[in-house]
């Protein structure tokens, strides 16, 4: 069986935990802050864990990050 290769951007944005969980960083903060509430940005801050058919997809994209 060859390798398989790794999607480069996935490898990028997308990190997998000891436990098995995809972490990614939070969505909606690249621009038109000004529009968005404070609390949003404070919680839109750091990382999230995907949810599991998010990270299903995810984890067929990096096949030697498990």
């Amino acid at each position: 069986m060859p390798k398989l290769k790794t999607k480069a951007s996935a490898k990028k944005r997308f990190k997998v935990t000891a436990t098995g969980k995809v972490v990614a960083a939070q969505a909606g903060k690249r621009h038109g802050m000004i529009k968005r509430t404070n609390k949003f940005i404070r919680n839109a801050r750091g990382t999230a864990v995907l949810s599991e058919p998010d990270a299903k997809i995810v984890k067929g994209y990096l096949p030697y990050a498990r």
